[in-house]
C-alpha cells in the first residue's frame, strides 16, 4: 500500500492542476513582472462556485428519499465537526503559540470554516482519477463554511466581556491599555468646580486663589472628552454579537449565494430531464478543469506573497498551520466513518477525501469578510498568511493524497458491514 501511495503521491504532484499552482507560486520568487487581473480572478471564482453548485444540484436530483435523509444527517454532522475543529484550534493555539488571544480566536475561526479552493482542487483530483463521491458533497461545502464564523464571533465576544481593550489586548498581554476611569473635575484645593445652569464652568475660589473660567473650561473639556471616550467603550461592549449586517455577511455572502444558487438551478433543471441541462453542461462541466487550472495559477501567486507575513509569527505558529490540518483531516475521516458505520452503508473514497479537506482546510474568503466587519482589532495578515500561504499550499500539494491514504487505511481496518 505504501508503494502505491508513493506512486499516486508523485503522480499527483505533477498533474496539470498543481503544475499551474507551482507556476503561480514561482512568479513572486522569480520577480516576474506579472499581475493576475482582478476581474479575471473574480470571474473564475464566480464560475467555479456556480459550476460546483450546478453539478451538485444535478446529482442531487437523482437521489432517493432515503439518500436525502442520509445527506441531511451528514450536513448536521459536518456542521458540528467544523464547530469542534474551531474550538480545538483555539485551544491548541493558546497552549502552543504566543499569539494574542484575539488573534488565536480569529485564526481558530479560519480553521473552523472551509476553503472552496481546496475543495475544488480535491474535486479535480478525484474526478481525474475517476474516484466516486457522494452527490451532496457540494452542499457540504456551503454548510461547513458557517461554523468558523460563529466560533470566531463567540470567542471574541467572550474576550470583550473579560476586559479586552480597543486594540485587542487582554489585561495580561503587553501593550494593554485599561479603560479610562470616569474623571471628577476638581479645583486645586480639592473642591469641585461649579457649573452654571447650562453646565458651563464658572469661576470659583480655592486656597485663596481665584481661577479663571478659561482654566476650568479646559479641565471641563478634558472631562467631557474622557467621558465621551468612556461612553464609546461602554457602547462597544453593549453591541450585540450578531448584528443584522453581520448575519447577512455570514449567511448571504457572495460565495454562499452563488454556490446555493447553482445547486438550486442545477437541481430544478435536472428534474425536468437530462435534455434540459445537457447543453449547459458544456459550460459548467466540460471546461471545469481548464478554469480550475487558471484559478490555481492565481492562488499560487497569492499564497507565495502571503508567506512574508509569517516573519513575526514564530515557528510554533508555522508548525500549527502545517501539521494541524492532518489532525483535523483524521478527525473528519473518523467522524465520517462513524456515520457510515451507524448507517450500515459504506461511503465512497471520494466522499472521505472531500469531507477530510473540508475539515482540514481554512477559510480565506468568508471568515476574512466577517473579521473586517466584526473583529477589526485582530491582525489582518496572520490568519490569511496561515490559511492561504501555508495550509492551502500544503493541502493541495501533499495533504490530499495523504488524507486519501488515511481514508483507505480506515476503510480497510474498520470495514462497514
Amino acid at each position: 500500500m505504501l508503494e502505491a501511495f508513493l506512486d499516486n503521491f508523485l503522480h499527483n504532484l505533477f498533474k496539470p492542476l498543481l503544475l499551474f499552482f507551482y507556476m503561480g507560486f514561482l512568479i513572486p520568487i522569480l520577480k516576474v513582472p506579472f499581475e493576475f487581473p482582478k476581474a479575471v480572478y473574480q470571474g473564475l471564482t464566480l464560475y467555479l462556485l456556480i459550476a460546483i453548485g450546478w453539478h451538485g444540484g444535478e446529482e442531487l436530483a437523482s437521489l432517493s428519499i432515503s439518500e436525502f435523509g442520509q445527506a441531511l444527517g451528514f450536513m448536521v454532522i459536518g456542521f458540528f465537526a467544523n464547530l469542534m475543529i474551531g474550538i480545538f484550534a483555539y485551544i491548541i493555539l493558546q497552549r502552543t503559540t504566543k499569539l494574542r488571544q484575539i488573534d488565536a480566536a480569529t485564526v481558530a475561526g479560519f480553521y473552523g470554516s472551509d476553503s472552496a479552493g481546496t475543495f475544488v482542487t480535491c474535486l479535480g483530483v478525484i474526478t481525474a482519477a475517476q474516484i466516486a463521491y457522494a452527490a451532496y458533497m457540494p452542499v457540504m461545502l456551503a454548510v461547513m463554511e458557517i461554523p468558523g464564523c460563529l466560533v470566531a464571533l463567540y470567542l471574541v465576544s467572550r474576550l470583550r466581556q473579560k476586559g479586552m481593550d480597543a486594540h485587542g489586548n487582554m489585561p495580561h498581554e503587553a501593550d494593554y491599555q485599561p479603560p479610562h476611569p470616569a474623571p471628577v473635575l476638581e479645583g486645586t484645593g480639592g473642591e469641585e468646580a461649579t457649573l452654571d445652569s447650562e453646565g458651563e464652568p464658572v469661576s470659583y475660589q480655592s486656597s485663596g486663589t481665584t481661577h479663571t473660567q478659561t482654566a476650568v473650561a479646559a479641565k471641563t473639556e478634558t472631562h467631557r472628552e474622557l467621558a465621551a471616550q468612556l461612553e464609546v467603550e461602554v457602547d462597544e461592549k453593549k453591541k450585540p454579537i450578531f448584528s443584522k449586517e453581520l448575519l447577512h455577511e455570514v449567511f448571504l455572502n457572495p460565495g454562499l449565494y452563488l454556490l446555493f444558487g447553482g445547486i438550486i438551478i442545477g437541481f430544478l433543471g435536472r428534474l425536468q430531464g437530462k435534455a434540459v441541462t445537457s447543453l449547459d453542461d458544456t459550460l459548467f462541466v466540460n471546461i471545469f478543469h481548464g478554469m480550475l487550472c487558471l484559478f490555481l495559477l492565481e492562488m499560487g501567486i497569492t499564497a507565495c506573497r502571503r508567506l512574508k507575513d509569517l516573519k513575526t509569527a514564530g515557528w510554533r505558529f508555522i508548525m500549527f498551520a502545517l501539521l494541524c490540518p492532518n489532525l483535523f483531516a483524521l478527525f473528519g475521516i473518523l467522524v465520517a466513518h462513524g456515520y457510515s458505520m451507524a448507517l450500515g452503508q459504506p461511503f465512497d473514497l471520494g466522499t472521505y477525501a472531500l469531507f477530510s479537506v473540508l475539515c482540514a482546510a481554512a477559510s480565506y474568503i468568508a471568515v476574512p469578510a466577517v473579521q473586517r466587519l466584526a473583529i477589526p482589532e485582530a491582525s489582518p495578515t496572520l490568519p490569511l498568511a496561515a490559511s492561504l500561504g501555508l495550509t492551502f499550499t500544503y493541502n493541495v500539494t501533499i495533504g490530499i493524497p495523504v488524507y486519501m491514504l488515511i481514508a483507505e487505511l480506515v476503510m480497510k481496518t474498520l470495514p462497514v458491514a
